[in-house]
C-alpha cells in the first residue's frame, strides 16, 4: 500500500537533472552582478604593467645626426683620383693594343700567325705554314681534308721504319749498304716533298676551291701513287723494304726479313689508302665546278700578278728597248 501512498505527480528525487552534484556547485557559486563588475581590478594585468612602465619612462628627445656633406678639398681630391685612374686603364690599354699591332706585323701576309710544323717559342726555326682546318677548310671537305694529312703522317712513319729495316738489313749483310744510304734519301727527301708538293696544293684546293691546286695535286699525288707502289714491291737496292727484298732475305735472317715484311704492309696500307683518297678527292673536285680552263686562268692570273714576274718582265722589256735603240743608232750613223 505504500506504493499507493506516494504523490503520482512528484517528481522522482532520482530523475531531476538540477540534482547532480555538478550541476549544484556550479548554481552555488555567488557571481556579481554587472554592477558591481570592476574593470580595473587589484591585480594589474600585463597591458597595465606595460602602459605604467612607458609612462613611468622619461621623455628622451631625438637626436639629428650632422649630415657629413664632403668639402670642396676633398671632392677635388677624389676627382684627381678617378682621373688618374681612368688615364692609367687608357695606359693599360694603349700598351695592349700595341702589342697586338707588334704581332701582327710579325704575323705574315694572311695577317696569321705560322702555326705548323707547331714547334717551341724557343726553337731558332719558325713555324713556316698556317693550318687549321676548323677555320679555313669548309666542313664539306674538312673529312677528306685530314685524312691526306693523315696519309702524310703515316707515310712519313713508314719511311723512317724503312730506315730502321735497311739498317737492320745492313747489320746482317754488309754489301747493303746502298739500300740504306737511299733509304736515308727516301726519308729526307720525300718527307717534305709530299708536304708542299701534293698535301698543300690539296689543302689550298679545298681552302680557296683553286681549279689550278686541284690539277698540281692530282699530277704530283699521281706520281706518288707510283712511288708507293714501287716502295711496296721492294725491288732489291732500290731502298724499299718491300715484298721481293723481304721474301728475299727471310730465308737466311728470319728477324730481318719479319722487319722488312712488316714495313712492306705498311708501304701496301699507303698505296691502298692513296688510291682510294685519289677517287675521293677526284669526285669532290667533280661537284666543285672546277675545269682545265678555269686552271689555266688561274695559272695566267697568278703569273701576271706576281711581282717576281712582273720585275723580270719589265727589266727584259727594258733591255730589250735599249739594244734595240743602240742598235737603231749605229745603224743611223752608218
Amino acid at each position: 500500500m505504500s506504493e499507493f501512498d506516494s504523490n503520482p505527480f512528484a517528481d522522482p528525487a532520482g530523475d531531476n537533472p538540477f540534482n547532480d552534484p555538478s550541476v549544484t556547485q556550479v548554481t552555488s557559486v555567488t557571481v556579481e552582478p554587472v554592477d558591481q563588475f570592476n574593470p580595473f581590478p587589484a591585480h594589474p594585468t600585463v597591458f597595465q604593467d606595460n602602459l605604467a612602465t612607458h609612462t613611468t619612462s622619461p621623455y628622451q628627445p631625438a637626436v639629428l645626426q650632422p649630415s657629413s656633406v664632403p668639402s670642396p678639398q676633398a671632392t677635388a681630391a677624389a676627382a684627381q683620383a678617378n682621373l688618374l685612374r681612368q688615364q692609367e686603364e687608357l695606359e693599360r690599354k694603349a700598351a695592349e693594343l700595341d702589342r697586338r699591332e707588334q704581332e701582327l706585323q710579325s704575323r705574315g701576309p694572311t695577317g696569321k700567325q705560322n702555326n705548323w710544323p707547331p714547334l717551341p717559342k724557343s726553337f731558332p726555326i719558325k713555324a713556316c705554314f698556317y693550318q687549321d682546318f676548323s677555320e679555313e677548310i669548309p666542313p664539306e671537305y674538312q673529312r677528306v681534308c685530314k685524312m691526306m694529312y693523315y696519309l702524310w703522317m703515316f707515310n712519313c712513319v713508314t719511311l723512317f721504319l724503312n730506315l730502321l729495316a735497311c739498317l737492320a738489313y745492313f747489320t746482317t749483310n754488309n754489301s747493303r749498304g746502298i739500300d740504306f744510304g737511299l733509304s736515308i734519301l727516301w726519308l729526307i727527301l720525300f718527307a717534305p716533298c709530299s708536304f708542299i708538293c701534293w698535301y698543300r696544293p690539296v689543302y689550298k684546293a679545298f681552302k680557296t676551291d683553286s681549279s689550278f691546286s686541284f690539277f698540281f695535286f692530282f699530277f704530283v699525288f699521281f706520281c706518288q701513287v707510283v712511288v708507293f707502289i714501287i716502295q711496296t714491291v721492294g725491288i732489291p737496292q732500290w731502298g724499299n723494304s718491300g715484298w721481293i727484298t723481304a721474301f728475299t732475305i727471310i730465308g737466311s735472317d728470319k728477324a730481318v726479313g719479319a722487319i722488312m715484311i712488316i714495313v712492306a704492309i705498311l708501304f701496301t696500307i699507303c698505296s691502298v689508302l692513296s688510291v682510294i683518297l685519289l677517287k675521293m678527292v677526284h669526285s669532290m673536285y667533280r661537284r666543285t665546278g672546277a675545269s682545265f680552263t678555269k686552271a689555266q686562268h688561274e695559272f695566267s692570273q697568278g703569273v701576271l700578278t706576281n711581282k717576281t714576274f712582273q720585275t723580270a718582265a719589265a727589266g727584259a722589256a727594258s733591255t730589250a728597248a735599249s739594244t734595240a735603240a743602240q742598235g737603231a743608232f749605229q745603224g743611223n750613223r752608218g
